[in-house]
């Protein structure tokens, strides 16, 4: 089976890190991954997508017109990417920062998430990113959540890995409201 994700947002959210993250994760389970970034010229603050590409198939290309799932963390990422995302997908929404649009789409799967106030609850504003990608990787069983936590090492710099017990409480706040919402 084949899994297609795109990811936008705002630089400084960690879209390029969850989708690095993704595709490592990807890769320890022997799969074939893309990860395929693009970002605006700003340090922080201007765009940054990602689009991931998973299967047990080779991947022709990173490039995918009509993804699959859809992680939107921004209110410009919304209005620019979210009718792009293919009928019977699925979206994971910052509602933090994003106003999901009543009665446009109920042609897909969508879990909203006030991802920036659950951030601070458990620790850290920079989680978010981990809350949506837990919240995917249970939804579309892309990945385990076990070689998505054990491939934070991997993508995560040496210095940052004390802080990884808190990104695997984050990525696992984000798989069990998934299962909740699946509920």
């Amino acid at each position: 089976m084949t899994h297609d994700v795109f990811m936008a947002g705002f630089g400084g959210q960690g879209v390029l890190l969850i989708g690095n993250l993704l595709a490592q994760a990807a890769i320890l389970e022997g799969k074939n991954a893309s990860y395929f970034p693009a970002y605006g010229v700003e340090k922080r603050g201007g765009a940054a997508t990602c689009t991931v590409v998973i299967s047990a198939d080779e991947i022709g290309s990173p490039v995918v017109g009509r993804p699959g799932a859809g992680l939107i963390l921004n209110q410009a990422s919304m209005d620019k990417y979210f009718e792009r995302i293919r009928p019977g997908g699925f979206c994971v929404v910052n509602t933090s920062l994003v106003e999901v649009p009543r009665g446009g789409r109920d042609d897909l799967a969508l879990l909203e998430i006030p991802v920036n106030e659950l951030a601070l609850e458990i620790g850290d504003a920079r989680l978010g990113n981990m809350i949506v990608i837990g919240a995917y990787a249970e939804q579309s069983g892309a990945v385990s959540l076990q070689n998505l936590q054990q491939a934070l090492a991997e993508v995560l710099p040496e210095r940052n890995h004390r802080f990884i017990p808190l990104n695997v409480k984050a990525i696992e706040l984000g798989a069990s409201l998934a299962r909740k919402a699946a509920a």
